[in-house]
């Protein structure tokens, strides 16, 4: 007898794709759910991205479920109404069928009516997946033409700095837009530069005005970057700036463009040349000069926390004349709010830099010599991961209840406009709120069951906790500093001090990543490579993320 085909449906729709194109999250689960039934295979699940873009899979909770339901071995199969569906950038799309074909489940697309069983059929797979990326470049380019224009035009796009407020219609491609002075926060753009040209560094400014109460357009303390973005701006002397980062959403800083569009604004200035000539030139002289080097080797800066707000705290020295007039020099670790934004946000806390990685590392041995207290810590994690399933099944019933109601709504909506008793407007208008609330619904209630298919896991063994701590100690001991440093970011999430400023306890993550790269086996020959950890043996493979505080 023929075994059945276990298909699992995916379907996914942006909030764009929606208004603009009238895509239908119904109209795909009905097409494929036909296919299905046509070719007599069992529907195992669908899985449905609600209002989600599909330019990366990040965020996409229902594609994560169904990539884990695939690695379970629960699914033949995985159908989708069109390819870009599943991805938009062609190395996604590749890498995502790849795991399917590691995992012996076929990929089939209903609208290019191909499977990936086929050498023919993955060939296709290729094809048409250049072709949805090249379709998602096309239409961003033809956004980036458009901002392009505005700013050789001399208009503005996107956000403005405080400073000014943007007047006008927004409509779709009609933006007639401007932007106008706001007269109170121009007063204080005209304060900063004008202290900046006086001669006063940027922390300087930053605490002068965090303490005569000033904040920013995000309504944050100021801080040295605040200031630094502030005084670069050539907004405020009547000039537009645009495509200074190039896809910035990928490559972030590193993306910076040497020759950005700069052209003359149709906006009023609110410095004026002279000044912001002054402040351009003093930036360039003290961009030029050498940054500070503290000596030694600073472990744990940004990983140890400020006992008084919070913040990571960042490398300090101090340079003292002992009685013999030798210069000492101190190193700490100090609040980064307070070196960035100054004593009205929080104080230095200072600890001193060999007392505290020290305590961290004996923090770390002393659990391990003491069984007893290591039994304690990971029973209290094993409560803590049971006591979180209730709370999150009572979360997820109140979910279930609230997308039952937003589905009678739909249907009430849908029986009055049939019956002629609303107008299509006010129909089409109900429909898109109901529908925005549906899909913010089912986002959340499938984030959730995936948080709470991965709390009901088995109790985490003491064995493995132990192994796991023991081979990161030895790693710390064994490893040269750079290796030392990169193992102590990724394992110790935080480090926190109490009132008087001690090492009060360390916070431990470990995951399948950090096991697999810097906890297992180093392969013999290139033991003195970069990234290479010495350690002997192997460490136990775990599916989880575990995280620990000692």
């Amino acid at each position: 007898m023929e075994e059945t085909i276990r298909v699992a449906i995916y379907a996914r729709v942006s909030t764009e794709e929606q208004a603009e194109h009238g895509y239908s999250i119904d109209a795909q689960l009905d097409t494929l759910r036909s296919y299905c039934t046509l070719y007599k295979k069992q529907i195992v699940g669908e899985y449905v991205d609600r209002g989600i873009s599909g330019k990366s899979t990040e965020g996409r909770y229902e594609l994560q479920r169904l990539l884990q339901d695939v690695k379970a071995g629960l699914i033949d199969e995985v159908a989708v109404w069109k390819i870009n569906r599943l991805a938009r950038k062609n190395i996604d799309l590749l890498q995502i069928v790849e795991f399917l074909k590691k995992h012996n489940v076929a990929f089939h697309s209903f609208s290019e009516n191909f499977e990936t069983q086929t050498a023919m059929g993955r060939f296709s797979l290729h094809l048409m997946g250049a072709i949805s990326e090249l379709e998602r470049e096309t239409i961003v380019d033809n956004v980036r033409m458009g901002h392009r224009q505005r700013a050789k035009s001399g208009k503005h796009n996107g956000k403005v700095p405080i400073g000014y407020r943007v007047e006008g219609s927004a409509d779709g491609r009609n933006r007639d837009t401007k932007l106008v002075i706001i007269k109170e926060e121009a007063v204080l753009i005209r304060k900063i530069f004008e202290m900046y040209a006086s001669g006063q560094g940027l922390k300087a400014i930053a605490n002068e005005l965090n303490w005569e109460g000033y904040r920013t357009g995000t309504k944050k303390p100021f801080s040295t970057c605040a200031i630094a973005n502030l005084l670069d701006n050539p907004i405020f002397v009547g000039k537009i700036r645009y495509n200074q980062y190039q896809n910035w959403g990928e490559k972030r800083r590193r993306g910076k463009n040497d020759h950005p569009i700069l052209e003359d604004g149709q906006h009023p200035p609110i410095i004026d040349q002279n000044l912001w000539d002054k402040v351009q030139l003093l930036r360039k002289k003290k961009g030029d000069m050498p940054k500070k080097r503290f000596e030694g080797e600073y472990l744990l800066t940004g990983i140890i926390r400020c006992p008084e707000c919070g913040a990571a705290m960042t490398a300090s020295r101090t340079v003292n004349r002992s009685k013999d007039g030798t210069k000492v020099t101190r190193m700490y670790y100090s609040c980064g709010r307070f070196r960035s934004q100054g004593s009205s946000v929080c104080h230095a806390n200072s600890i001193r830099k060999a007392e505290a990685e020290k305590a961290v590392t004996d923090r770390i041995q002393s659990v391990l010599e003491q069984p007893d207290i290591l039994k304690a810590i990971v029973k209290n994690v094993n409560e803590k991961r049971s006591g979180r399933i209730k709370p999150l099944r009572d979360e997820l019933s109140r979910f279930n209840v609230r997308i039952a109601n937003l589905e009678d709504k739909r249907r009430k909506y849908l029986d009055l406009y049939e019956r002629d008793e609303i107008n299509y407007n006010l129909f089409s208008e109900r429909l898109k709120v109901i529908n925005g609330e549906m899909d913010n619904e089912l986002t959340q209630k499938a984030r959730l069951e995936l948080e709470l298919r991965g709390d009901v896991a088995e109790p985490v063994p003491y064995e493995l906790v132990r192994s796991l701590i023991k081979r990161f100690d030895e790693l710390l001991r064994k490893s040269p500093f750079e290796q030392r440093k990169t193992l102590l970011h990724l394992i110790i999430k935080k480090i926190h001090l109490d009132d008087k400023r001690r090492v009060n306890d360390v916070e431990l993550c470990f995951s399948s990543e950090t096991e697999k790269h810097f906890l297992s086996v180093a392969p013999s020959a290139v033991q003195t490579a970069e990234g290479a950890f010495p350690i002997d043996g192997k460490a136990p493979n775990f599916k989880q993320q575990l995280c620990i505080v000692i």
